[in-house]
Formats: C-alpha cells, sequence, structure tokens
C-alpha cells in the first residue's frame, strides 16, 4: 500500500512538472501569431538596434556642437550615448557567443574607440566628414548583429522589434544629415540620405501602424508619431534650403524617444 503511494506521487508529480514544461515551451500567441520563445534573444535585439540609433546620434550631436546650434541639449546627450554605447557593447559581447558576430562586435569597438577620440577632437569640415564615415561603419556594423539575432530567431515578430528600433535610428539619421548639409558637406550624398531615410521611417511606420498584434497603449502612441511626423517630415525634406536646425533637433529627438518607449513595449509583448 506504500509502495503504491509512492508510485501515485511521483507518477502526479511528473505529470505536473511535464504539463508545467509544456506550457513553458509552447509558443505563446497574440490574436493567432506565435510569440518569440526566448525572451533575451528579443532582448539583445533591442540592445543591438539602439547601437545604430546611437552611432548616428553621436555623430549628430558632434556636428550640432561645432555648429553651435543646441550646444547645451546636444554636448549632455552625447556624453550620455557615449557612455550608452559602451555599455551596450559589453553586455552584447557578454551575451552572444557566434564567433561571427563577437569578431564583427570587435571591429565596432574599434571604430568606435576611434569614435570617442574624434569627439574630443576640434571640430572642422574634415572632422565632420571623418564623424559621418565612422557613424556608417558602425551602423553598419551594428545593423548586421541585428539581422544575424533575426536570423537566428526567426520569426516575424523579431522583425517587428527591429523594425521598431530602426525607426529611432532613421530619426537621428535624418538630423545627422540635415546638420551636416547646414555644416558644408553640401553633396548630392548628403541629401540622397536624408531623403531616402525619410522614405524609409514613414514606409515602416505605415507597416508597424498596421501590425495586427499592436496593443492599445501601442497603436496610441504610434498614432502620436504620425500627427507629428505628417507635420514635420516637410521640414526635414527642405534640406537644401536649411534653416531649421534647431527644430530638426528637438522634433527627431521627441520621435526617437517615444520610438524607444514603442520598441520596449514590442519586446514586452513578444517576450515570455
Amino acid at each position: 500500500m506504500k509502495d503504491l503511494f509512492l508510485k501515485l506521487i511521483v507518477t502526479t508529480t511528473l505529470l505536473f512538472t511535464t504539463s508545467l514544461f509544456a506550457e513553458q515551451m509552447r509558443l505563446e500567441t497574440v490574436n493567432g501569431v506565435p510569440k518569440v520563445v526566448k525572451s533575451i534573444d528579443v532582448e539583445l535585439i533591442d540592445i543591438a538596434g539602439k547601437q545604430r540609433m546611437l552611432s548616428q546620434r553621436i555623430a549628430k550631436d558632434y556636428l550640432y556642437i561645432g555648429n553651435k546650434v543646441a550646444v547645451g541639449k546636444a554636448d549632455k546627450q552625447l556624453k550620455a550615448s557615449l557612455g550608452e554605447f559602451l555599455s551596450a557593447h559589453k553586455r552584447l559581447y557578454a551575451s552572444i557567443n557566434d564567433p561571427e558576430i563577437r569578431n564583427l562586435l570587435t571591429f565596432v569597438k574599434m571604430s568606435f574607440d576611434e569614435f570617442e577620440q574624434l569627439m574630443k577632437q576640434p571640430f572642422n569640415l574634415d572632422n565632420a566628414q571623418l564623424a559621418l564615415d565612422l557613424s556608417e561603419s558602425i551602423l553598419e556594423g551594428s545593423q548586421y548583429v541585428v539581422d544575424s539575432l533575426k536570423n537566428k530567431i526567426g520569426h516575424k515578430e523579431s522583425d517587428i522589434v527591429a523594425k521598431a528600433g530602426k525607426q529611432r535610428m532613421l530619426a537621428q539619421r535624418i538630423a545627422k544629415y540635415y546638420i551636416a548639409y547646414q555644416s558644408g558637406i553640401k553633396d548630392k550624398n548628403t541629401v540622397d540620405q536624408m531623403k531616402a531615410a525619410v522614405k524609409t521611417f514613414a514606409h515602416n511606420h505605415e507597416t508597424l501602424m498596421k501590425n495586427p498584434n499592436n496593443t492599445p497603449t501601442i497603436n496610441q502612441k504610434l498614432a502620436q508619431i504620425d500627427k507629428l511626423w505628417k507635420i514635420v517630415y516637410k521640414f526635414y525634406l527642405k534640406i537644401e534650403k536649411g534653416g531649421l536646425p534647431f527644430i530638426v533637433f528637438i522634433t527627431t529627438d521627441d520621435i526617437t524617444a517615444q520610438m524607444d518607449e514603442i520598441t520596449k513595449l514590442y519586446v514586452s509583448l513578444y517576450q515570455h
């Protein structure tokens, strides 16, 4: 009788454990769409994605300070962004085991070290161009990390997180190229890159607004950005006319902050 009782306890425990394990491993759904399984992967996509934004913001701040526009805000933001980038890099390197990605992260760190030293140099046209070049190198490396993590996860939801995160970068990219043109880098590439960023942002924004898994909070925040975007994107496209660098700084920062909140809401939505 005692043996039978013990067997019953063991069997019940096994059934409970199996059920619990199955529940933990089950792909939860939002409106019938599977969520991402590993929360750590989604978080890393967000972190790597934010590195893209910081690469653009750091260069933008350097150019704004050099042009003596929004100097106090840009200087404070620059110092904070340099620290945030380095902290995030350490987190990524410690969390990713893939040799190829780690090798690329090492290269990104080398570019960042050069970037950091440049920020201490006097502003001139050559240094402004170098800041643009380094920001592009770091952006490309960070984008590769994001794409690699997305491929590793292999779910549609990781693309939504990455796309929302990319909006942060695009907003800063718009401001970077706007002020670059005002700095004297008035070539066709500066204009084309800025206008391409505006176009991509608008496309991504439409995609996010149509995402069927959006919560009411996400939809509300996207609607707020939509209201602002419909006004300010016209200012951005008049890059060759110029004259609105402070408005561009403030509005792109506002959009970046709002998109950062939205990206984190998507991370919470798609992780266990």
